[in-house]
């Protein structure tokens, strides 16, 4: 059959009724869209939670990816890399310790097992006197000075306050004491954090110390302006 009598054919054979069907092409995707976004198409879908950590972990993945094409020997070096860093971390936690949440400085004058009283520190200095552990002793009673200026009021309670800042503080009340408060709190100092061993000279003068402030009266505030007025 020639061409034009096929054609002549096809458009003879081709009923009224039979034309077919031309659907523009957006209304198709329309109703495609509509047609796909019925819930029965979507049943065994992931949840929002597990669409995000597919989401994560293909974001891991493509990391790991990057950084093994970026390492030397590609996935090999990167296993390297890691082993390093682990053994790198296990002995920065092995030197360090675990790390402990502390309001306590690192040089602060009292220790983190909870308060004790002025009374308590002079026994316990006494006690390494007596034990000629000069070094314990002379520790002791610094803290049971600065714990009697802060049971008399002259010192507000504050953990983490250092031996050179209490003995400023305390100077301001006690003026006439300032420079030796100022001397007792370096040889605290000295030996709590210098590694220098106390001797008993250094404890007797403490304990001197220690009474004397016991029984001195503190400056008031202003008390000095009011005598020159």
């Amino acid at each position: 059959m020639s061409g034009a009598g096929g054609t002549t054919a096809a458009r003879q054979a081709t009923g009224a009724g039979d034309i077919p069907v031309d659907t523009p092409r957006v209304p198709a995707r329309e109703a495609a869209e509509s047609e796909l976004s019925k819930p029965m198409y979507h049943e065994n879908d992931p949840n929002i939670l597990q669409r995000g950590l597919n989401h994560f972990w293909d974001w891991v993945a493509g990391v790991f990816d990057a950084a093994a094409a970026a390492a030397p020997g590609g996935p090999a070096g990167l296993a390297v890399l890691a082993l390093i860093l682990i053994g790198l971390t296990a002995a920065l936690w092995w030197r360090l310790g675990t790390p402990q949440r502390s309001s306590r400085t690192p040089d602060a004058l009292f220790e983190s097992d909870g308060p004790r009283s002025a009374a308590q520190h002079r026994a316990a200095a006494d006690a390494h006197a007596a034990a000629l552990r000069w070094t314990e002793a002379v520790q002791e009673r610094m803290r049971a000075i600065v714990r009697s200026l802060e049971e008399r009021a002259l010192l507000d309670p504050r953990p983490g306050r250092t031996a050179d800042e209490a003995a400023t503080e305390a100077g301001r009340a006690l003026p006439g004491h300032a420079a030796r408060l100022r001397s007792a709190a370096r040889d605290f100092d000295d030996v709590t954090y210098g590694g220098r061993t106390a001797g008993q000279p250094t404890y007797l003068a403490l304990r001197t110390l220690d009474t004397e402030l016991d029984e001195a009266k503190p400056v008031l505030p202003g008390a000095s302006r009011g005598a020159a007025g």
